[in-house]
Order: structure tokens, then sequence, then C-alpha cells
């Protein structure tokens, strides 16, 4: 039915639909560090098949103390849903959906490879996604999505350091150095978590193998590898 629905919707119908889920963001933290156990990474990955838009969902449940993989999940999709600029939650929510449906290890905080409050209306995916599932969720994306021509500020060349990102009096995320030398990545929240615990979370599954944290990172290599064997079955 969601995927009918999105499939139907004008812009501007995605629009009020996001002002209107937009309501229900939880901004406080619910989440307890020494409680989480379980932490999932997310990510998409599209390409073309005869023509047609398809996409690959890859999600990667990790132990939070010990990093081990307890869970890796794909599914793939054909995506009808147009690419509208400020509306790409509503192209992926229904094959992510789909997706989560899968996982048997429940994960306590969910990462996606994208932005959560720092949105236009603050509907990034992870928002939107923390929403609908009524779960913690982290967005932490690796390119700067600029809002109301605001740039943001590089934050000092020391890992952990950070600026807010401010726009029209209001934070909407932070741009994040996980390593000395390394560019900064941007971290917001989704749903039911304040920012402090957003980017303390971000820092801490981040691993000197790579700049960003780590479920994302696994999910992101999975959908590369996804995507490569799907386009090969596909020819």
């Amino acid at each position: 039915m969601m995927k009918k629905v999105c499939d139907a919707m004008t812009e501007q119908e995605y629009i009020k639909e996001q002002i209107e889920l937009g309501k229900g963001i939880v901004r406080e933290n619910t989440v307890d560090l020494r409680q989480v156990k379980t932490v999932a990474g997310v990510d998409l990955a599209y390409w073309k098949d005869n023509g047609r838009e398809c996409a690959v969902c890859c999600i990667v449940v990790v132990d939070y103390d010990t990093f081990e993989i307890l869970e890796k999940v794909s599914r793939r999709d054909f995506i009808s849903v147009p690419y509208i600029p400020g509306c790409l939650a509503f192209r992926e929510i229904p094959l992510f959906m789909d997706t989560y449906g899968q996982v048997k290890t429940t994960p306590d905080v969910v990462f996606f490879d994208g932005n959560g409050y720092l949105h236009p209306r603050h509907m990034g995916l992870a928002t939107h996604a923390g929403i609908l599932l009524g779960k913690p969720t982290v967005g932490v994306a690796k390119s700067y999505y600029k809002i109301a021509d605001v740039d943001f500020d590089m934050p000092e060349n020391k890992k952990g350091a950070f600026t807010d990102i401010e726009i029209n009096g209001e934070i909407y995320g932070r741009a994040l150095r996980t390593h000395v030398n390394v560019k900064p990545i941007f971290v917001s929240i989704g749903n039911a978590v304040d920012l402090d615990t957003a980017t303390e979370l971000a820092n801490y599954l981040t691993t000197k193998e790579g700049h960003i944290p780590l479920p994302t990172r696994l999910a992101d290599i999975m959908t590369h590898e996804k995507r490569k064997e799907y386009q090969n079955k596909d020819k």
C-alpha cells in the first residue's frame, strides 16, 4: 500500500506528507548507551536494468561491544517513484521497510547512510524511517547537503572535533571529524535520540579502517557487492 501511495503522489503532496510526518519527530534522547547491545547500518544502491531503475537495500547488524557482524540482509526491487530533490526518502522507504522486515536481530539503534534532521523539512531518510519504526535512528552523510545556502564550518583537525550546523537559528546537525587528516562526516538525528548521543555513537562506531560508522560502512560495502552481483545476473 505504501509503495502505491508513494507512486501516485505529486511533489506538493510529498512535501505536505513530510510536514505532517515531521510533527512526530522525537527529539528527546531515549538511548541509554549503557544498554545498547546492537546497532544496524542501512544503505541503498541504484542501477539501470533494461531502462528500468533498480535498487538494493542492505542492512547489517553488529554487536555494539565487539563489532561482530550478527546479521546481514538485503532486498532489491524496481524503483518507480521519481527523484525529487528533498523528497528522496519516498523513493527509498518502501524498499527499506520491506528489507527491515527480514531482520531477525532487533537493533537498538539504526544508522542510515544519509541525512535525517539535516534536511530542509527535517525529513531525511533517517528521520522518516525512524518515525515509521518508532525507533532511535541516526543519519550520517559523507557529503554535505547545503540548505538555505548555508555552508558548514570545518572542525579542528583532530578526532572527535565537530562544529554545529546552524541554519536560521536552529541546529540541524554536525560536521564531525572521525580521524585526523580525513574529511568530516555529517551527523544528524533521525528520531528518538539527541545530537550529542548521535555524535557519541558515530564517533564510537567509527573504526580505524574507515571514516564512517562501521554499520553503515559494512552496509555500503554490501550494496556495492550486491549491485555488481545483480548486474551480472541481469546481463
